[in-house]
């Protein structure tokens, strides 16, 4: 499993959950940008794995930088790479995994939209959609990028979202105040 920094757990863990039932072992990769939320996650798995009585290195964590991930990618007797991230490191991931005849589970960028019906309530609208595509400043795969609106609302909602865009403070997320900003350096 090759975990991005936006979510250093819910991937590894569904991912790993799996594979564990399944009788696999695990070898996680985390982003070099979340090392110490792999540790813990790591450690409690490594207890719950201690008071079952499973073998100890059923789960393996590999804390390193992103040039490790390779190993992991090209090496024979990995069956099955799970890795998150962008749509670029996909497409070098992908057809290496393949070329090895391994499989690939990919969850890369997203192009997630928002329906907004005619009866749809426009404040509860506007809400999710502005937390949906600002919330966590487009770096994550979840992010809304596209709103699909009925057209007898398209323009009261289009009004409103402008409304609360031109509020939003963007910049450093350290400053009290700033609302949007990265949340990673890059």
């Amino acid at each position: 499993v090759i975990s991005a920094f936006n979510f250093p757990v819910a991937v590894w863990a569904w991912n790993t959950c799996v594979a564990l039932v399944c009788g696999d072992t695990v070898v996680w990769k985390p982003s070099e940008r979340t090392p110490l939320t792999a540790l813990a996650c790591a450690a409690l798995l490594d207890r719950a794995i201690g008071a079952e009585g499973a073998p100890a290195d059923v789960h393996v964590l590999a804390v390193a930088t992103r040039e490790a991930a390779p190993v992991m990618v090209d090496d024979p007797r990995v069956a099955v790479v799970s890795a998150t991230g962008s749509e670029r490191m996909g497409a070098e991931v992908g057809p290496r995994v393949a070329a090895r005849f391994g499989q690939a589970i990919l969850e890369l960028g997203g192009n997630n939209a928002a329906i907004v019906a005619p009866s749809a309530d426009l404040d509860l609208a506007v809400r999710g959609i502005v937390f949906a595509a600002a919330g966590t400043a487009g770096q994550r795969c979840t992010t809304l990028r596209r709103v699909i609106a009925h057209e007898s609302v398209a323009d009261e909602l289009v009004a409103r979202i402008g409304a609360v865009y031109e509020r939003l403070t963007v910049g450093d997320p350290r400053t009290d105040g700033v609302l949007v900003g990265p949340l990673v350096d890059g």
